[in-house]
C-alpha cells in the first residue's frame, strides 16, 4: 500500500481551498507506487492526484515542477502540476512536500502493441526535441559517474562469473564513453517504463512519474525505453516493436552519427544500470517501507542478450 502518510478529508479540503479546483467530494488512497504517498482526489469540478513526497532530496523538487510546467507548455502528454491562487505549485501537507496534479485517464499497457509503441516513440521524440532547450539543470544521478563507485557495493553478493561480467562491463563503458564525442543533451524522463504511461486504447494520454527526471544524454533515455518496451521475457529484442518505436522517434529527432555509434553500448549500460540499482535495493539499501523489490535478474538477462546478440540495426527514416 503506497499511503505512507494518511490524510483526513478535512486536511485535504482545507488544502484545496488554496487552489481554484473545486471543493472536496471524495478522497481515495492509491495502492500503486513504491516511494511516495498518492491519493485520488475528486472535487465538484474535476479529478486530481495528490502526491506527498516521502523520500529523495526535497530540494530538487522545484526542478521537477519546472520541467513538468515546461513540457506541459509545449503540449507534451504530461500532467503539469496545479498552481495555487498565488502561482505556487509546491506546498507542504502533513509535514511532507506535496504537489497536486490533474488526474489523467487510462492505464499502462502490460504488453504494448505496435500502435502504442508508435505513439510512445512519437511522444518521446517530440519531448527530446523540445527538452534540449529546457533551461533547468539536474545531473543524471544514474549515469556512468554513478556506476563506477556503486557497482563495488554489490560484488560480494554475486557469483564469480557475475562479478567478472559487471567489472568488465563498467570498464568497457569507461573506455568507450571516455573517448566518445559529446552526445546531444537535454531534459530526460529517466525511468520511462511502460508502467509510467497511461493509454486509452492506442491513444497515449499521459507520461507520468518524472521523479527520476534529470538533464543528460538523450540517448540514455531512449535506451531505457527500448530495453523495456521492445524486449521479450528472455531479454531479446522484438524486431517489430523495436523498429516501430524507433521509426516514430527518429521521425521527430534523428540521431547524430555519434549517437548511432554509441547506441549498442548505451543499451548495455542502461541494462546494467537497472541490474545494479535493483541489486542495491535487495542487498545494500532496502526500501524504507515494506515493499517487494523488483527482480534484478530481469536486467541481467537483458544485459547478457545485448552482449551476446549486440542489437538490431537502427531503422532508416526518410526525412
Amino acid at each position: 500500500m503506497a499511503v505512507f502518510t494518511p490524510l483526513s478529508d478535512a486536511q485535504v479540503a482545507e488544502f484545496l481551498e488554496g487552489f481554484d479546483a473545486g471543493s472536496l467530494i471524495s478522497l481515495e488512497g492509491v495502492a500503486a507506487g513504491t516511494e511516495n504517498t498518492t491519493f485520488f482526489v475528486t472535487t465538484d469540478r474535476r479529478g486530481l492526484v495528490l502526491t506527498l513526497f516521502e523520500q529523495g532530496e526535497h530540494a530538487e523538487l522545484p526542478f521537477f515542477v519546472e520541467l513538468l510546467d515546461y513540457l506541459d507548455e509545449h503540449r507534451l502528454p504530461v500532467a503539469g502540476p496545479l498552481h495555487d491562487r498565488h502561482g505556487i505549485a509546491l506546498h507542504s501537507l502533513a509535514g511532507k512536500p506535496s504537489l497536486l496534479f490533474p488526474r489523467l485517464l487510462g492505464k499502462y499497457p502490460k504488453a504494448p502493441n505496435l500502435a502504442q509503441c508508435q505513439a510512445l516513440g512519437d511522444a518521446l521524440g517530440r519531448m527530446h526535441r523540445v527538452s534540449r532547450h529546457f533551461p533547468g539543470s539536474r545531473p543524471n544521478p544514474r549515469d556512468l559517474h554513478w556506476l563506477l563507485p556503486m557497482h563495488h557495493k554489490v560484488l560480494v553478493y554475486l557469483s564469480p562469473d557475475d562479478q567478472a561480467l559487471m567489472k568488465d562491463e563498467v570498464e568497457s563503458y569507461q573506455g568507450f564513453f571516455g573517448d566518445a564525442p559529446d552526445l546531444p543533451c537535454g531534459a530526460l524522463h529517466g525511468d520511462l517504463f511502460r508502467d509510467n504511461t497511461l493509454f486509452e486504447g492506442d491513444e497515449l494520454r499521459g507520461i507520468i512519474d518524472f521523479y527520476n527526471g534529470c538533464t543528460g544524454d538523450l540517448l540514455f533515455d531512449l535506451a531505457i525505453v527500448i530495453n523495456d518496451w521492445a524486449t521479450d521475457a528472455d531479454g531479446s529484442l522484438d524486431a517489430e516493436r523495436h523498429d516501430t518505436l524507433l521509426r516514430a522517434y527518429l521521425a521527430r529527432r534523428p540521431l547524430t552519427p555519434g549517437e548511432r555509434d554509441a547506441w549498442p553500448m548505451m543499451l548495455r549500460m542502461t541494462a546494467l544500470r537497472y541490474w545494479l540499482s535493483r541489486l542495491l535495493v535487495v542487498y545494500v539499501d532496502p526500501p524504507a517501507h515494506d515493499l517487494t523489490p523488483h527482480d534484478p535478474e530481469q536486467f541481467r538477462r537483458i544485459l547478457l542478450a545485448r552482449i551476446d546478440h549486440d542489437t538490431l540495426p537502427l531503422p532508416e527514416v526518410r526525412t
